[in-house]
């Protein structure tokens, strides 16, 4: 019944996607949300404060977690704990005692009400005009005894690295002795962020289909020997504009089209598509302007005369989905990222593949390379953490089926199977319905 009306829902989202009814007569914008309905971040992060942080915090060893949010240069999870609006700086505390988990903020009293109406935290405490809501947080800090206040300094996870020189040392100085009791957060937040709740997990199958939609679309408009990589791209971008999505990445890498030899994460660029192309589309789009997508779909352009891909191409399309299928399988709570990267590896070695560089996969969901484990390293003599932490249900990853070849001219070019999954209680399951076969540009 659940699928159901997923597919229900996104039929409906399709036939919201046009531009001439969902724009906004003054100013020529997508008005997003006659096209999406109200924003669901606000309730879902609620849920992930209540839910997830609290088992975060435990699996991760930690009493609490101070955030500091501020204006103009604010910290990366500012809207994860609800401090995107602050202007003066305010101090979001989380930490658990003996009657269970607690959310507190402290802030400046001019924005106290509004955060307080959003109805996130717990408590919110009013700091009068000319105090530091950091020192009222470091006074309950001491007052509560914490052993242990993660901080977001990390050497490692971007994410939990949000901590700027002078709060580090603001903070460090109020505490005195006990700034002793600092700690990275880098673990809590991977053990918060690396879970996606299932409310999430359908947001991103929407993603992910829109993704893959759009670049079946943009390959069926491809007239070879005239239309241009950077022209799909263009495609591609307009029919993110007529559906009110945003890039999930960069937006001069997002999409990278690539009709050429491998050139890696770039922008797409005036090479024509030919007959004989292997046709690339690296693309991802972000909804409500929290959740993005990362899908690949590959294209074989037709020469004269042909109906179908040579005997070669196929067998190395063949041989990329076969790695992807292999990852899938290997997908499952308390096996290790590397784990995944060795099954189709392995598979990419019998089938005589040239190495790729590039991970099997990668954690997806707020941004394009999340935060979770690594699905990679299994080549490598000294294999990157990221890649010997362990998978859990609730994660959600992009991940490849590789096979690499020369080309006539010396270059190489690589088929990667790029698809979603999410990682279940028995297993994993994709997002979407994979690719099954090569796109065949120019087929009448």
């Amino acid at each position: 019944m659940r699928t159901y009306y997923l597919i229900y829902g996104f039929l409906v989202m399709l036939i919201a996607c046009q531009p001439a009814e969902n724009t906004d007569s003054k100013k020529g914008e997508i008005n997003t949300e006659n096209l999406w309905g109200e924003n669901p971040w606000p309730e879902i992060r609620k849920k992930r404060i209540n839910e997830l942080l609290p088992k975060a915090l435990k699996n991760a060893n930690v009493d609490s977690w101070l955030v500091i949010c501020r204006e103009n240069y604010n910290d990366p999870l500012a809207p994860h704990v609800g401090g995107e609006n602050a202007s003066g700086t305010a101090a979001f505390l989380f930490y658990s005692d003996e009657s269970g988990f607690h959310s507190l903020v402290f802030s400046p009293e001019g924005e106290a009400t509004a955060l307080d109406d959003l109805d996130i935290h717990e408590k919110v405490v009013r700091v009068p005009r000319g105090e530091s809501a950091v020192a009222h947080a470091v006074d309950f800090i001491r007052q509560k005894g914490f052993k242990s206040v993660a901080i977001n300094t990390s050497d490692s996870n971007e994410m939990a690295d949000g901590l700027t020189h002078s709060q580090y040392a603001e903070l460090s100085k109020l505490l005195g002795k006990d700034a002793s009791k600092l700690v990275s957060s880098d673990e809590l937040v991977y053990q918060w962020l690396s879970i996606k709740l299932p409310d999430e997990v359908e947001i991103l199958t929407k993603a992910a289909q829109l993704a893959a939609d759009f670049q079946v679309e943009a390959y069926a408009m491809i007239e070879p020997g005239k239309t241009t990589d950077a022209d799909v791209a263009k495609f591609l971008k307009a029919k993110m504009a007529e559906c009110g999505v945003t890039d999930a990445w960069h937006p001069d890498q997002n999409p990278n089209v690539n009709s050429g030899p491998d050139r890696g994460h770039s922008h797409a660029t005036d090479k024509v598509i030919q007959p004989g192309d292997v046709i690339q589309t690296d693309f991802g789009v972000k909804l409500y302007g929290i959740w993005v997508s990362d899908i690949q779909r590959f294209a074989y352009v037709l020469k004269d005369g042909e109906t179908a891909a040579p005997a070669d191409i196929q067998q190395y399309w063949e041989n990329g989905k076969a790695g992807s299928r292999a990852a899938l399988a290997a997908m499952k709570p308390g096996v290790k990222g590397e784990d995944v990267d060795r099954a189709q590896r392995d598979l990419m070695d019998a089938a005589g593949s040239l190495y790729v560089p590039w991970s099997t996969g990668h954690p997806v969901g707020y941004v394009a390379h999340d935060v979770g484990p690594n699905l990679g390293g299994a080549r490598i003599a000294i294999p990157r953490p990221a890649a010997q932490k362990l998978l859990k249900e609730g994660m959600v990853f992009a991940f490849d089926g590789f096979h690499c070849w020369k080309q006539d001219d010396g270059t190489e070019k690589t088929i990667s199977v790029e698809e979603m999954a999410v990682v279940t209680e028995n297993g994993a399951n994709y997002l979407i319905t994979p690719q099954e076969d090569l796109i065949l540009v120019g087929k009448k």
